[in-house]
């Protein structure tokens, strides 16, 4: 066969997707109440299922049950009126009622099969949408000190908030990733005399910083500044202190970035102060109102917000609380432009929720618009049922680094974000190291490899199924549709996503995804056997094929995880 032999053909129209087709009932619906009269209150999304039956159709909706009421009819006769209408739209081969008012929807094979020349026509944008376009958010999803390595905690979040910031962007948001080093206050102190006294041959202060790494610093400080130990013992401290803080603070974002979590803004807390943010802030606060003084202190009155308590900004001594870092951090954002400050912050944080909106609100903002506050739950490590601590240089903690070192970047991001945030989170190694179907993650990349070598083998019996004619009809077994159905899913799926702040979402869909994708490999033949002529229906499973890899990758990539060519 040689390339070229095929001609494109061009008979049908885009894919019906989920969203088209909720947009053809909205328009129906419009057509139905402009002529007859009616007085409907068209929702913006029309609601749509698969239904478990597939002999009931493609998709059911329960849309005129729920706006019967408003159109004076019953939900029987809103549902038959708008099948009528239904019927006649191009892509839809049939509508009609079930019990009290369902709407089931048989699409055409042909418009359903056109969905996968959709798909991969779309290519690596297939799943975006602009559910959220024109908003500008801030996402700060690790709030750390510069004096450790990452923790698992911090792990969760970055991961998590990463893929959140991913999804808001496939949603059409302009988004920045931020990270807030706290990197002002008595724990910088404490880490450079720690380093301090390793270097001097001395104990670790009670209070101090324990672990290897410390150990690791001071021999590299040491070596790099030998001059360090000429100074007095106020100077070593604070020479320590930054040397130290600039060698763990770079190996916190070379590890990041090796976990795939790429920060725009690193934001210091002591910048905060420096440049004035601080002050500005509380001016903010005072035009609107809310600041007050009392025993020699300055306070916000977040309780008229909902907070339990009012929160002192300055004390008595004068010195600013990290609270008033907190209102300014705030205020400093929406000046840089984002409608909407988000933030991760860990299970010990759930004070902050209240406290954090209320200083949106004693700032004049809207606290359900321009502020959100995620609360994540611990994670737990175990192998053969029994917690395990991996930790090599950092103490008694699991670092970022040590889970990577164990398990992988794609097995610990996927397992991470698979569940939802707001869960305490166990990890069986056993179970997520393993490559076999039990592992979400290698069945997800396991289904991506097998669709790539089906496209490899194509190539080399040189079927050229992109210039090919492509009869989208041809896909018409049960197993076809159950694929096609699922592949239309994802743009919603990624919205919802986006709009729930839950990316764990898109791995469940995947592994649905390649569930259906496995069951129609095993059903259906892709590729002709021996001397068999090409058909156009191995040419339209290979179009199916594609739009099947080029989904699994999107959502993939929305994760942060490879999406393997081999296994």
């Amino acid at each position: 066969m040689h390339e070229g032999k095929y001609a494109l053909s061009t008979g049908y129209a885009a894919g019906v997707t989920p969203e088209e087709l909720s947009e053809q009932v909205r328009g129906a619906l419009s057509d139905l109440a402009r002529s007859q009269g009616l007085t409907v209150d068209i929702p913006e999304v029309v609601h749509l299922e698969r239904p478990r039956n597939r002999d009931h159709g493609d998709y059911a909706t329960n849309i005129a049950m729920a706006l019967a009421k408003s159109a004076g009819l019953s939900p029987r006769d809103l549902a038959e009126a708008l099948c009528a209408v239904l019927s006649q739209w191009p892509g839809i081969e049939s509508a009609s009622v079930a019990g009290p008012g369902f709407i089931n929807i048989r699409l055409d094979t042909a418009a359903q099969g056109e969905l996968a020349r959709t798909i991969v026509s779309a290519g690596e944008h297939y799943g975006h949408g602009t559910l959220l376009a024109g908003q500008v958010i801030n996402v700060e999803f690790i709030s750390a000190n510069p004096t450790g390595p990452l923790h698992l905690g911090h792990t969760r979040w970055a991961a998590i908030g990463d893929a959140i910031a991913r999804v808001l962007a496939a949603a059409g948001a302009t988004v920045a990733k931020e990270f807030y080093i706290n990197d002002r206050g008595v724990q910088m102190d404490r880490f450079g005399a720690s380093v301090m006294a390793v270097a001097q041959g001395k104990p670790v202060p009670e209070d101090g910083y324990h672990g290897g790494y410390i150990t690791d610093l001071a021999a590299a400080i040491s070596a790099q500044h030998p001059e360090f130990a000429l100074l007095d013992d106020a100077e070593q401290v604070s020479a320590y202190r930054e040397a130290a803080y600039e060698l763990q603070l770079a190996q916190q974002q070379q590890v990041l970035e090796l976990f795939r979590t790429h920060f725009d803004v690193w934001y210091s807390e002591r910048s905060l102060h420096e440049s004035g943010a601080v002050p500005a802030g509380l001016q903010r606060l005072r035009e609107q109102g809310h600041v007050f003084e009392l025993d020699g202190a300055l306070w916000l009155r977040t309780t008229d917000f909902g907070d339990d308590k009012d929160r002192v900004l300055i004390k008595a001594d004068g010195e600013y609380t990290y609270f008033a870092s907190d209102t300014a951090y705030y205020v400093d954002k929406r000046n840089r432009g984002f409608d909407r400050a988000i933030y991760l912050l860990g299970a010990d944080h759930h004070g902050y929720v209240n406290r954090l909106r209320a200083v949106a609100a004693c700032a004049g903002d809207d606290m359900d618009a321009n502020v959100e506050v995620l609360i994540g739950q611990l994670v737990k490590i175990t192998r053969a049922g029994e917690e395990v601590k991996l930790s090599k240089r950092a103490g008694n903690i699991v670092t970022l680094e040590d889970l990577v070192d164990e398990v992988g970047v794609d097995a610990a991001r996927y397992s991470l974000i698979r569940y939802p945030a707001d869960s305490p989170l166990t990890l069986d190694l056993e179970v997520i190291t393993q490559h076999t179907s039990d592992n979400p993650v290698f069945y997800v990349q396991y289904a991506h490899a097998r669709v790539c070598s089906v496209l490899r083998n194509a190539q080399d019996l040189h079927i050229d199924w992109r210039s090919a004619d492509f009869e989208p009809a041809a896909l018409s077994t049960e197993q076809e549709s159950a694929l096609l159905g699922a592949l239309g899913q994802f743009p919603r799926i990624v919205a919802g996503a986006a709009e729930l702040r839950e990316p764990h979402r898109i791995a469940r869909y995947l592994e649905r995804t390649a569930t259906a994708y496995h069951r129609f490999y095993d059903n259906c033949r892709v590729l002709p056997r021996g001397d068999e002529p090409v058909t156009e229906e191995h040419l339209a499973r290979l179009w199916l094929c594609a739009a099947t890899r080029q989904t699994i990758a999107n959502g993939l990539q929305l994760l942060g995880v490879h999406a393997p060519e081999r296994m």
